[in-house]
């Protein structure tokens, strides 16, 4: 069986960040993981062909790239496909789902790994067989494993267990399996062991949207102290509290003038591990965009710009951690006086 594997620039042994935008390449042997993967496989699947691609290439020309892949599966007559795995890494894992899809529309079976907090796991979780991974690769092995226990399935055919029970995320799809006790019987019996205390597990999960209020508008915006903050991880030069790249544990608050070199950002630094940093890095405006802000104060738009910010570092991080920063800082903007608060991200 042939498979054809997909990677990016970082586990293609080519470069970190700065080779983002390495466009796509093939080679015939594994790379990377995929030595690891075909070790694993063994003689039940051959990787026939390592696709590498920059994971910016890829995001901003993926109608392109999605025609040379498809191209590749043909060249090398694929039996499979395998992306990743990609972890909490986004770019990564928007583009391993975007090549299951490609493979699915093609009838070839995919099989890839993520975190359950990568935006690729809800785009593209019905195109391919997206298994449940820990948040970064000191897990590679563990996660491995798991795409090759479910691939060398595929593989001899079989049909992969329920989501719960192999490790992947739910696709959305159904197919008929025959049960001893009817939908009828099976709702009062977990009915009854719900009534009586009991433990039980049901056979739809359905999602829980939590509501907020939204604040009251401003009522006097001439008056109005406005504030600007960012997850898009801009520090002062240096990084000076050590913000993490990624899963960041820590908010900071810093003054526009004596941190950033003035109401003008010209002393940041970007840190944040999810994007290209050089754009940030020469402009901080650019992430936290004060002198647009200051711009409008002069204007009389707004009363004042608050002289302080907040910074994290939103890629990878848990809505639950997220959560508790944001309710810390809004207690506080609010002992601060401010009235409004502008968040931007990237």
């Amino acid at each position: 069986m042939k498979v054809v594997h997909y990677i990016n620039q970082f586990y293609g042994q080519i470069g970190g960040e700065a080779e983002a935008y390495y466009p796509l390449e093939v080679r015939t042997e594994p790379v990377g993981p995929g030595k690891q993967l075909q070790a694993m496989l063994g003689e039940d699947g051959r990787i026939a062909a390592t696709v590498i691609c920059g994971d910016n290439y890829f995001n901003e020309n993926m109608e392109t790239v999605s025609r040379q892949i498809e191209e590749i599966l043909k060249t090398y007559d694929a039996d499979l496909l395998v992306a990743g795995p990609a972890f909490n890494a986004g770019r990564y894992g928007v583009a391993c789902g975007a090549v299951c899809k490609i493979a699915y529309e093609m009838g070839i079976p995919a099989v890839s790994g993520m975190y359950k907090g990568n935006p690729g796991v809800e785009m593209y979780r019905r195109y391919g067989y997206i298994l449940s991974t820990a948040d970064n690769a000191r897990r590679m092995k563990e996660a491995l494993e798991s795409i090759c226990g479910l691939t060398k399935k595929l593989i001899r055919g079989e049909l992969p267990a329920a989501p719960d029970e192999e490790g992947y995320f739910e696709r959305g799809l159904r197919r008929n399996v025959f049960m001893e006790k009817n939908a009828a019987q099976r709702a009062v019996d977990m009915l009854m062991a719900k009534m009586g205390g009991k433990s039980f597990i049901t056979e739809r999960e359905m999602p829980v949207f939590e509501k907020f209020a939204p604040s009251p508008a401003i009522q006097d915006m001439k008056q109005a102290t406005i504030a600007v903050m960012t997850s898009g991880g801009l520090t002062p030069k240096g990084n000076p509290d050590r913000l993490e790249a990624c899963n960041c544990t820590k908010y900071k608050m810093y003054s526009l003038e004596e941190d950033y070199g003035g109401k003008g950002i010209t002393k940041g630094q970007v840190v944040h591990g999810g994007y290209d940093p050089v754009y940030g890095n020469a402009d901080g405006n650019r992430i936290l965009p004060v002198d647009a802000l200051v711009k409008l104060e002069q204007e009389g738009v707004f009363g004042k710009l608050y002289d302080y910010t907040y910074v994290t570092v939103g890629n990878g991080t848990e809505v639950d951690r997220a959560a508790d920063f944001g309710d810390k800082i809004a207690e506080e903007l609010k002992a601060g006086g401010v009235d409004g608060v502008l968040l931007t991200s990237t």
